[in-house]
């Protein structure tokens, strides 16, 4: 949950990505985050609650907790009850996600749907946005979301179900197209239509994809007409028969791999740094994060997560990667997700990254509004851009210290044998991209606390702080 929000008479500060639920709204008050009740959403929420499935959704960790607090908001004569909820060490969103966290959180949802149709409750909606992330394990945040089971009804939110979750899925799983681009620029997920446009006659034919892609898209077309909208308007489903299909949905969505992640440039990097220096890096970000204690800590460049996990060891209360490359960022999810990390790899360009976007262009935060964070790490990033994407080294500079007040930076510099293919024919740009200016111009915004050679090459750990 973020900070951007509305001010109303200074009381509290209302979350900017709440407000279409007439049943209530997030705000901010005292560095809390608690959720208004209105009159509209008391009785459902009151009924859902006498099941016992937000408590049993609590306990299993499925459900973010809550608690009561009060029954009125000062300023706000529609509100009935105030919850309080445990804030998120990070918000992220779907567009941001690797493949396996999408995934986890269409699971999440659907088993969270599955035990509220046990205890006769629905979801209201299937918005990918109602679930976030503590490292790699999805939770869901709506308590809103919950209204009684009404008989013989359809699942209301198949549609966008189907384009929050399952379409981006089958871009990746079946095409090899990564889905973030795409869904950061149509924020409501990726339409049927387009997938099916894309699909081979192979894929159409296959089960699950023609009734969940196909042949929506086909009815889709349909829509408006007055004979197929009451026809529509007459279906009921038994809800035995609701329940088999978001069975057979999970168990297909279970199912589902990536294509081609093990193929991306950098997804193997890992196994090309030799143990000596992989050591040395380690041993290096143990001392900093022992010495800092940062609560959260941005990892840039995080590919496969294997610093994030010694900065955690060491002491970071929770990790934030950030990294361009899917391959690697599936590799880093899967190990935070067996190994029960407190890391939450996300997919970000650091040269194009997440814009604040959505309603009123503040619904969805950008990545700079969602920090600073306490410390970070640039293990090996500064060459990517300077050389590859053609930032200035003031710009670089300038980004990091003000994204984090302490961090380790790793210089790379043209004579670096890894690195030869990215430096060569760049001559006209790495003649400014030495350690001396670097040095120069971090030394301009903050103090250089320890700078260290790493063994078998020629790069360098620069530890800064801005304090």
């Amino acid at each position: 949950m973020g900070t951007r929000t509305d001010e109303d008479r200074g009381l509290h500060r209302r979350e900017s990505a709440s407000y279409r639920d007439p049943a209530g709204f997030v705000f901010h008050a005292d560095g809390r985050i608690r959720r208004a009740v209105t009159e509209y959403g008391l009785a459902p929420y009151r009924a859902v609650r006498a099941t016992g499935l937000i408590d049993r959704l609590i306990a299993s960790g499925a459900l973010l907790p809550e608690k009561e607090i009060a029954t009125e908001l000062e300023g706000q004569p529609d509100v009935r009850l105030v919850l309080e909820h445990p804030r998120l060490p990070f918000v992220s969103y779907p567009y941001e996600w690797p493949f396996r966290a999408l995934r986890a959180a269409a699971l999440l949802h659907l088993d969270v749907q599955l035990e509220s149709l046990d205890a006769g409750v629905m979801l209201t909606d299937a918005t990918a946005y109602n679930v976030q992330f503590v490292g790699a394990r999805p939770v869901f945040i709506d308590h809103l979301a919950f209204r009684p089971y009404r008989d013989g009804e359809l699942w209301a939110g198949r549609h966008q179900f189907c384009e929050q979750f399952l379409h981006p899925l089958l871009l990746q799983s079946l095409l090899g197209i990564p889905f973030q681009s795409w869904y950061r620029g149509r924020l409501d997920g990726v339409p049927g239509d387009e997938v099916a446009h894309l699909l081979r006659w192979r894929h159409r034919l296959q089960w699950n994809v023609f009734t969940n892609v196909v042949l929506p898209a086909r009815l889709q077309r349909l829509a408006g007409r007055r004979a197929v909208e009451r026809r529509v308007a007459r279906a009921r489903m038994p809800r035995a028969a609701l329940r088999e299909m978001l069975v057979s949905l999970r168990a297909w969505i279970a199912r589902i791999e990536p294509r081609g992640l093990d193929r991306t440039t950098w997804a193997a990097y890992d196994a090309t740094v030799p143990g000596e220096e992989a050591q040395a890096i380690a041993a290096f970000v143990d001392e900093f994060v022992r010495r800092v204690m940062p609560r959260t800590l941005w990892d840039l460049g995080c590919n496969a997560g294997r610093y994030g996990e010694v900065a955690l060891a060491a002491g970071a209360g929770y990790v934030v990667g950030l990294d361009s490359d899917a391959g690697a960022l599936d590799r880093a999810f899967a190990r935070a997700q067996d190994r029960g990390l407190a890391l939450l790899p996300l997919l970000v360009d650091l040269v194009n990254p997440s814009p604040s976007q959505g309603w009123r262009g503040v619904e969805r935060e950008s990545l700079a509004a969602r920090g600073p964070a306490d410390a970070l790490l640039a293990i090996a990033v500064i060459h990517h851009l300077a050389i590859a994407r053609n930032v200035p080294l003031e710009e670089i500079v300038e980004l990091f210290t003000g994204l984090a007040p302490e961090g380790v930076v790793g210089f790379v510099p043209p004579a670096d044998a890894r690195a030869q293919a990215l430096f060569r024919g760049r001559e006209e740009i790495f003649r400014a991209y030495t350690l001396e200016n670097f040095l120069a111009r971090l030394q301009s915004r903050a103090r250089i606390v320890r700078q260290q050679p790493l063994p078998g090459g020629h790069r360098v750990l620069v530890w800064y702080s801005t304090r």
